[in-house]
């Protein structure tokens, strides 16, 4: 994705930069941001008050920032809780200092005043973002920025009932097809006409995210069935590419706001990989917490999250070709006929 550049002239700058950055206004949140080369990322997460957990951040973030040779940063605490704040900060600048990371700027912010880490006398700048240049160029630009993560979290819940019951109806009556009616054949039991199936699940997103449509019911209760079994779900997957990423967030977002609660896991894995690909990182996370807190144990789900944890880069990612995919593999569907 083509994003702006900004030069930060100043700790108002930084924190004009933030909320667009991630996509809404932190709360009770450490956020650091990094500069390369060669890569450089931006990681928000709860600010906690435990010591120990204080130390798990420290460490998180360490290893994102090391793995990937960052030489820069700037830290900034959004919360009211200054004691909280300071023991945190100092883990972290210890950290920093020890791998010899140049430090821009250490900040707490409480959404009014930002205070300069350090000097015990800062009574704290008042600041507002509203009128800030950064906030008026992105607003012009149509970037939408939510008042919280929670208000984020929203933007992946539906509101239309009669549209998730015909979607939920439509994946029944497709799931009772491809499964049976009591759910006990295994799609390796119909790998011919479970082939077919992803031939079109390939085609329908192929077709959608060259001309974005309105998904039918049918089409969005067989998509979601699909992309809950494995071996079909992972040829979507394979569609993904950094140059598709942002339509493709469009397309899965859509359809985990119309999902089935069974159905969430494969699908809002789905939607983090793309958010994942298109630098959009809270987005991937939200849609994470989507998948595991009905299937904890989702795979697909935990990979995406060691990739964000990590801050791994999405130039690392090289789609699987389409022979290497086990439904299209002749020899695979032979081993697993005998």
């Amino acid at each position: 994705m083509t994003k702006p550049t900004y030069t930060a002239r100043g700790p108002e700058d930084l924190l004009a930069m933030i909320p667009f950055l991630l996509g809404f206004h932190p709360e009770d949140s450490v956020v650091l941001m990094t500069f390369g080369p060669p890569n450089s990322f931006h990681a928000r997460v709860d600010l906690p008050v435990a010591m120990d957990d204080q130390h798990a951040v420290r460490d998180l973030l360490m290893q994102a920032v090391v793995s990937n040779a960052v030489r820069r940063v700037a830290l900034v605490v959004y919360s009211e809780d200054a004691g909280a704040t300071d023991s945190q900060c100092r883990l972290l600048v210890e950290a920093l200092l020890d791998v010899d990371i140049e430090i821009i700027d250490v900040l707490r912010a409480d959404g009014e005043r930002y205070f300069v880490l350090g000097d015990d006398d800062d009574p704290g700048t008042p600041y507002d973002l509203t009128s800030h240049r950064f906030t008026a160029e992105r607003v012009f630009d149509g970037q939408v920025v939510h008042r919280s993560r929670a208000e984020l979290v929203d933007t992946l819940i539906g509101v239309d009932e009669e549209d998730a019951t015909e979607v939920a109806l439509a994946a029944d009556r497709f799931a009772d097809t491809l499964l049976g009616p009591d759910g006990s054949r295994a799609p390796e039991e119909a790998l011919v006409e479970l082939r077919g199936h992803a031939r079109w699940l390939q085609r329908r997103i192929r077709d959608l995210l060259r001309d974005p449509q309105p998904l039918p019911a049918t089409d969005a209760g067989r998509m979601l069935v699909l992309t809950s079994v494995v071996l079909t779900r992972d040829v979507a997957w394979s569609e993904m590419t950094r140059e598709n990423s942002a339509r493709q967030v469009c397309l899965w977002r859509e359809l985990v706001r119309r999902a089935p609660r069974d159905l969430l896991p494969g699908v809002s894995s789905l939607l983090a990989f793309a958010a994942w690909l298109a630098g959009d990182g809270a987005l991937s996370w939200c849609a994470l917490d989507r998948a595991l807190e009905v299937d904890p144990d989702y795979s697909m789900a935990h990979r995406v999250a060691e990739a964000l944890s990590c801050a791994f880069h999405p130039s690392s990612w090289s789609p699987v070709p389409e022979a290497e995919l086990p439904i299209f593999d002749d020899s695979w569907r032979a081993r697993q006929a005998s």
